[in-house]
């Protein structure tokens, strides 16, 4: 890299600095859109079929394979309106806002430490509304949604890399040694959550799985 070249680069940093915004990788960028369409894509399916059952109690929706994979169990529970009316549609929203993040940044957007503190606040509510959503299924509804699966899994994996995201930049404090190990082994959070759930699901109803 010629002299010149290190000026402009230091020189930017320096005005970034100045105004204490922070960018984000294009993996990172991408991988907000990809999970918040994936959520979004679950989300907008299951408030479908949700309308669908309230104009016909009746209808059984597609992801009702047999009696554990039951997409219309969860529907017709209370916990899928905790909050007064039907859950997907704060998926609808959040997803959506999670994506237009990642599109900015993709676009070279940057943003004040608080918005990264308020993005993973938000991701953290998300997260452990649906571990709070996983355990209502496994353990009192009795039944598992696909599409919600998704959901849970696209939501773990956005709270981890939002949160490894404000560990690499400092945005969250931690000790050294972990900070390093986690930017290290960043995949493993994401693949033991996952995994762990892929074992509960599987343990739940091993009964029905060898059937």
């Amino acid at each position: 890299m010629t002299t010149a070249a290190v000026d402009d680069v230091s020189s930017g940093e320096r005005e970034d600095g100045a105004r204490g915004t922070i960018g984000g990788s294009r993996a990172f960028a991408w991988l907000l859109v990809i999970t918040g369409a994936a959520g979004l894509l679950a989300a907008w399916v299951i408030t479908i079929d949700k309308f669908k059952l309230l104009k016909d109690p009746s209808f059984t929706p597609g992801c009702s394979l047999n009696p554990v994979v039951s997409c219309g169990n969860i529907m017709k529970s209370d916990q899928a309106s905790v909050f007064g009316f039907p859950n997907p549609m704060l998926g609808l929203v959040t997803y959506s806002m999670v994506i237009v993040i990642g599109v900015g940044l993709l676009a070279g957007a940057r943003y004040k430490p608080w918005f990264w503190l308020g993005l993973n606040a938000g991701c953290l509510f998300g997260v452990g509304f649906c571990t709070w959503l996983m355990y209502q299924s496994l353990y009192n509804i009795n039944s598992l949604c696909l599409w919600c699966s998704l959901a849970w899994a696209a939501t773990i994996v956005m709270f981890c890399y939002v949160t490894v995201h404000n560990i690499r930049h400092r945005i969250i404090k931690v000790p050294e040694g972990l900070r390093n190990v986690l930017l290290e082994f960043h995949w493993m959070p994401p693949v033991l959550w996952i995994g762990i759930i892929g074992m509960l699901i599987l343990t739940r109803w091993w009964d029905f799985w060898i059937s």
